[in-house]
């Protein structure tokens, strides 16, 4: 009888274990996009317990909660760890065919050694068993991350962050994995929602800047802080869209508009797209300049519960798949850079897996070059990557 999810699994003939085995496996792993903490890595933290890993921010696995009813306390309510913690193993017994089932259990394998399945019948085995060796000095934030071989680390940072992290582990000596910033300036592109005007405001004293109250403005504070990423070791920036869009405006007109909005003026949509088009641009021809690359994952509808956002914040679990990603428009926004020679290198990811499909044959159609990623790593995070035109 097969083991369940062995070494092997997933890896249904000699030649996918093979360049699994024999190159894959070994290869370092460099992820150029997460959402890992700096400061748990600097001060090098370790977990009390296996809730603290596992459900501490992962909405993933709180949506798969809630979709088997399981009450709020128990997910990011008052409840216990322990009692969090069993709530999930009850509900990953019904997980079977879903991702979450298999990374839990692959991480069960790789890091505690447990090779049994977690479910309501096992849950106190797993919680004891994960816990003792959590205790232990080898499973510290920063041990975890040199058992998974990797060698780089960008975060998503906004522009308003101080980086006083990743300053403080580029100093230190004793941790030779790179942990970099990764510029994500979605708050300052995202000129419908209501607290804009006041990040703007935080924008302004971070920067200098005396008052943000022209896209002009904006733009001057933009490059300031994309210079302070820069001598931060920041190569790369991180936009997440509900699509990427193509509207073109005259300066004039993106004038009027940053008005309106600074009057507080409910903006039309296609306002608000020709705003973040002009935005998208000016980023773009940016990263071109400091040598930056360029990803836009879209096709996410975002907050879709006004409710639980007002309560829990952002990346709770309301998030949802948007059909809309036209790659028309995509080919026209990259195109526009192209023109003028200031295309970054970019890499596009769609949640949408029939994206892929439309994104590849947008690839050849608007690029000479196509850059895989680097032979001899592995990336961490799905998608593809383009040149710019030589």
């Amino acid at each position: 009888m097969k083991a369940f999810m062995d070494k092997d699994f997933l890896l249904d003939n000699e030649t996918a274990r093979v360049l699994f085995h024999d190159y894959a496996e070994t290869t370092p792993i460099l992820d150029y996009h997460c959402h890992i903490n700096p400061k748990e890595i600097a001060e090098n933290r370790s977990f009390d317990n296996i809730t603290q890993v596992w459900l501490g921010g992962d909405h993933y696995k709180w949506r798969f909660m809630r979709s088997c009813g399981v009450d709020e306390k128990y997910i990011t309510g008052d409840a216990s760890d322990k009692e969090k913690f069993m709530k999930w193993a009850e509900c990953l017994g019904k997980a079977i065919g879903n991702p979450l089932y298999h990374w839990s259990h692959l991480e069960l394998q790789r890091y505690f050694g447990y090779t049994g399945t977690l479910n309501k019948n096992t849950a106190e085995e797993v919680w004891n068993l994960c816990n003792a060796k959590l205790a232990e000095p080898s499973m510290s934030v920063r041990n975890i991350i040199k058992q998974s071989n990797v060698t780089l680390i960008c975060t998503t940072d906004d522009p308003i962050d101080n980086l006083e992290w990743h300053k403080k582990l580029a100093e230190d000596t004793s941790f030779d994995v790179k942990v970099l910033p990764a510029w994500r300036p979605d708050k300052a592109m995202n000129i419908e929602k209501p607290d804009y005007l006041d990040y703007l405001d935080k924008l302004a004293a971070v920067t200098g800047v005396p008052e943000i109250n022209t896209f002009a403005a904006l733009k001057t504070a933009l490059k300031k802080r994309m210079e302070f990423f820069a001598s931060m070791g920041c190569n790369v920036s991180d936009h997440a869209l509900e699509f990427v869009m193509y509207y073109p405006a005259s300066e004039d007109e993106l004038e009027e508009i940053f008005l309106k909005r600074q009057n507080r003026i409910e903006l039309s949509k296609e306002e608000e797209y020709k705003f973040k088009t002009a935005f998208m641009l000016f980023v773009g021809e940016q990263y071109h300049e400091l040598d930056w690359a360029m990803q836009l994952h879209y096709g996410c509808k975002r907050d879709n519960n006004t409710l639980m956002f007002e309560k829990l914040g952002p990346d709770t679990g309301y998030d949802c798949i948007n059909n809309y990603a036209p790659s028309a428009q995509m080919a026209d926004f990259l195109n526009a850079l192209i023109k003028k020679d200031k295309l970054p290198r970019t890499v596009l990811y769609s949640l949408k897996s029939p994206m892929t499909i439309r994104l590849s044959a947008l690839y050849s159609a608007v690029f000479r070059i196509l850059l895989p990623l680097p032979k001899y790593s592995r990336a961490a995070h799905g998608g593809l990557m383009t040149t710019k035109q030589e």
